[in-house]
């Protein structure tokens, strides 16, 4: 007998050890010893897979601990984790991690991918909508305060009739965004909240602290509504923010760059929060912060410099980005109204970033271009031009250097040709777009055709291309295709 409450001590607390599971932040911490558990004991579980030294990891992990403490104080079923894929190197496989940080949601062991936004109530609503029915249904006022309390933003549908065609493309909606939807039929909650028959609410916890939606219930219209309106009026940018910025469907953005370390976000954000409340429904306003090392690529990309800012941008996300600046540079409110009213009413030609030419621009062998002479060097056509566009930053164009300066020491005395370059990053054309670094183009004597190198970058192979005009080491006419096609930079890129 003894024998026996020893071995069945022992069994207990071995199992109880199996099923502890350590957290941090309420996120659960997984490990290939421990995973198997976890999944036993939870019905729905959102992992993410994240390296220490990412730092899209770090960006999201504040989020992703405020997500699980928010779960927690729902009494939501579902499980927050997390797994160092660079140390579970053997779960990284199963799972087929692509990159960090990836996220998969596992509903009763089945894995679905995780496609939601970064923001803790993004991921709140993602998984509650994945472990449970799409709208809420509200019967009482307590029901539908507590629901919207619980939510950074809940959009909540008023209808008598919860079969009528117009609950249905509220239903639809419902399925196809993120947020936390409601829906209810009760006079008294209809009182409560002052609306009609018909009638769509977003509540949120910041700005104006509701809209309205009262037109016709049209699932492209409501769409657009919820989508502009789940924002704040003034965006301030981050990764986590950036994918709903460049994959939503408002294409103009009034981008105001500032300094919070200058305080420029207490002194401008929100004294134009009225300005751009004027025209949210066509022109998204983002404040980028200029301090923060990560945002310097979208600094240059508008050519700006430090001493410009505050200053103001509007972009067009068409296939090429069409940027727009503005003629009086100061931002204030009536320069801002301004600035997008002319936008809006297609008053504003698109701007094009340059350099200052340098006075002894023709003064080495490699001579230098900027968007004000390229044209006019280029396109001589008394002479061959090779033009190496190449960017600060970019190692394939350190390495180049050298080479390229060699380059234009061994043909400084051809009289008909000319060895330039010209930074792609602070140099943009009208006619022609960069997409690559470095890309190498020899523009032809008397007919000005552009050949793309695509050869070995060596002094060697680099003479050939020149020697033989152009068809040693020629790129293919695809490939120069997919290059004059492609965008720069990328908006994702940004």
């Amino acid at each position: 007998m003894k024998n026996f409450v020893l071995i069945f001590s022992v069994l207990c607390f071995f199992a109880s050890t199996l099923a502890k599971i350590e957290t941090e932040d309420e996120v659960l911490v997984l490990t290939e010893d421990n995973i198997k558990e976890a999944i036993e004991q939870n019905d729905y579980l959102l992992i993410e897979f994240y390296a220490p030294w990412c730092g899209h990891c770090k960006a999201l992990a504040p989020e992703f601990a405020k997500a699980a403490k928010k779960l927690q104080e729902m009494g939501s079923p579902v499980k927050l984790a997390k797994v160092d894929a660079t140390v579970e190197t053997a779960l990284s496989e199963e799972y087929r991690i692509p990159g960090y940080p990836t996220l998969k949601f596992l509903r009763k062991g089945f894995v679905i991918e995780y496609n939601g936004y970064r923001e803790a109530d993004d991921i709140v609503n993602w998984v509650t909508k994945k472990s449970g029915p799409a709208i809420k249904d509200l019967p009482t006022v307590e029901e539908a305060k507590s629901f919207i309390d619980a939510h950074n933003i809940a959009v909540v549908g008023f209808f008598k009739d919860m079969e009528s065609d117009s609950a249905k493309v509220f239903s639809e909606a419902a399925h196809s965004l993120d947020h936390a939807f409601g829906m209810s039929s009760s006079d008294e909650v209809f009182n409560e909240y002052g609306v009609k028959d018909g009638t769509i609410v977003l509540f949120k916890k910041f700005d104006e602290g509701r809209n309205d939606f009262t037109g016709e219930i049209d699932i492209k219209k409501l769409h657009n509504f919820i989508l502009i309106h789940a924002l704040p009026l003034v965006v301030d940018f981050n990764q986590n923010i950036a994918q709903i910025i460049f994959s939503g469907d408002m294409k103009n953005h009034l981008l105001i760059f500032l300094s919070k370390e200058a305080g420029h976000y207490e002194e401008y954000v929100e004294k134009i929060k009225e300005d751009v409340k004027k025209f949210r429904e066509k022109v998204l306003c983002v404040t980028i912060n200029v301090d923060v090392s990560d945002h310097k690529r979208i600094v240059e990309f508008f050519g700006l410099k430090k001493d410009e800012i505050p200053a103001m941008r509007i972009i067009k996300l068409e296939r090429d980005i069409a940027k727009y600046k503005p003629e009086k540079p100061e931002l204030s409110n009536e320069n801002i109204v301004e600035f997008v009213t002319a936008f809006l009413e297609d008053k504003l030609e698109r701007y094009f970033i340059t350099q200052d030419l340098p006075e002894d621009w023709d003064k080495n062998p490699v001579k230098v271009l900027v968007s004000t002479n390229f044209h006019e060097v280029a396109y001589d056509k008394k002479k061959n031009v090779l033009v190496e566009f190449y960017a600060p930053w970019c190692g394939h164009c350190k390495q180049l250097t050298p080479i390229y300066d060699a380059l234009g020491e061994k043909y400084k005395d051809a009289e008909d040709l000319v060895i330039a370059k010209m930074d792609g990053t602070e140099n943009e054309l009208k006619d022609m777009k960069i997409n690559n670094f470095p890309t190498i183009i020899l523009y032809k004597k008397e007919t000005n055709e552009a050949v793309t190198y695509d050869g070995e970058r060596t002094l060697e192979d680099l003479s050939k291309f020149i020697d033989s005009d152009g068809t040693y080491g020629e790129a293919a006419e695809e490939a120069q295709e997919e290059d004059e096609d492609d965008d720069v930079p990328r908006k994702d890129e940004l």
